[in-house]
């Protein structure tokens, strides 16, 4: 997949950010919070982003079905998450299991009010076009393409009656600047983004947002593997500090909270004009390069 990605050696950073998220669950379900009474399924929930983001909606009042292809870590994550999360086994290359992870919700909840398509997997394939595996190509993009539009498929097929909606999906900055990842990986996480745009035009009638986000590196095990297996001889601290030095925002670290926050943003009404938008969350990484000129009185 990417060349990036990390954080903490993973568990450490995640504990301290659920940590947080349950010690103030009490308070935030009390309270109500921007996703109040709405229904959401999220796919690839049951760890890293997914989970996070699941917590996060739940501690702002939404009820959340995670949906996941691992079932007994999906079954901990609900039960950790408590009562207003529920976990349905779903494989994204099944669409069968996405219409019924959708029904699902539906019948549970009488409604599908968010439909999160996160679920995706790193592509660890050789660097040179000369060498892509077709048969990998098509494997990545049975996941991180075909399971993204199903769950478009599936969510809209509900939304369209009811006139609302919100489907988000996880892109990545390596859809939006080349050089970044594999050709594969990148090549699934920019079609991402070209359909965000080209269902935003037509669910608009029907008063449903589609958007997506785009991270930079995050420690989530999703990545801990590639960076594991890219560097070998060190430690997942250290696998930390290469992703950290990659940034260009001084004094902070892209983080699993941070595409939560920006989740729920575009869940919520505070994100109700936005629509076919790509929220790249990358410390202005992919904003700019730099022209590394000689200072005038290096110049002879």
């Amino acid at each position: 997949m990417i060349r990036m990605g990390l954080r903490n050696s993973g568990n450490i950073s995640y504990s301290r950010a659920l940590f947080a998220e349950s010690f103030n669950r009490l308070l935030s379900t009390q309270a109500g919070g921007k996703l109040q009474d709405k229904v959401a399924l999220i796919t690839g929930a049951a760890s890293g982003i997914g989970k996070t983001t699941a917590t996060k909606f739940i501690n702002n009042g939404a009820k959340v079905i995670i949906a996941d292809i691992h079932q007994q870590l999906g079954e901990e994550t609900a039960k950790e998450l408590g009562s207003n999360a529920t976990f349905i086994t779903c494989d994204v290359t099944q669409e069968s299991d996405i219409s019924n992870a959708v029904d699902f919700a539906v019948s549970k909840y009488k409604q599908l009010d968010i439909m999160y398509n996160n679920a995706g997997v790193p592509c660890r394939s050789p660097q040179s076009i000369v060498d892509l595996d077709m048969a990998l190509f098509d494997k990545i993009m049975d996941i991180n393409v075909r399971g993204a539009v199903a769950g478009m498929k599936h969510a809209a097929r509900v939304m369209i009656p009811r006139g609302s909606g919100s489907i988000l999906c996880t892109a990545s900055v390596t859809g939006v600047m080349g050089g970044l990842a594999q050709h594969t990986y990148s090549i699934s996480k920019s079609a991402i983004i070209g359909i965000v745009k080209s269902l935003a035009s037509e669910l608009c009638r029907h008063g449903i947002r589609v958007n997506c986000i785009s991270p930079f590196a995050i420690p989530t095990p999703f990545v801990l593997g590639e960076m594991s297996q890219i560097y070998p001889h060190v430690n997942s601290q250290r696998h930390a500090d290469i992703i950290h030095n990659a940034g260009v925002l001084k004094g902070v670290y892209c983080e699993p909270n941070d595409i939560a926050e920006a989740a729920l943003f575009l869940a919520s009404d505070n994100a109700k004009y936005v629509s076919g938008h790509n929220l790249v969350v990358d410390g202005g990484f992919t904003s700019f390069k730099n022209l590394d000129f000689p200072a005038p009185d290096q110049v002879q």
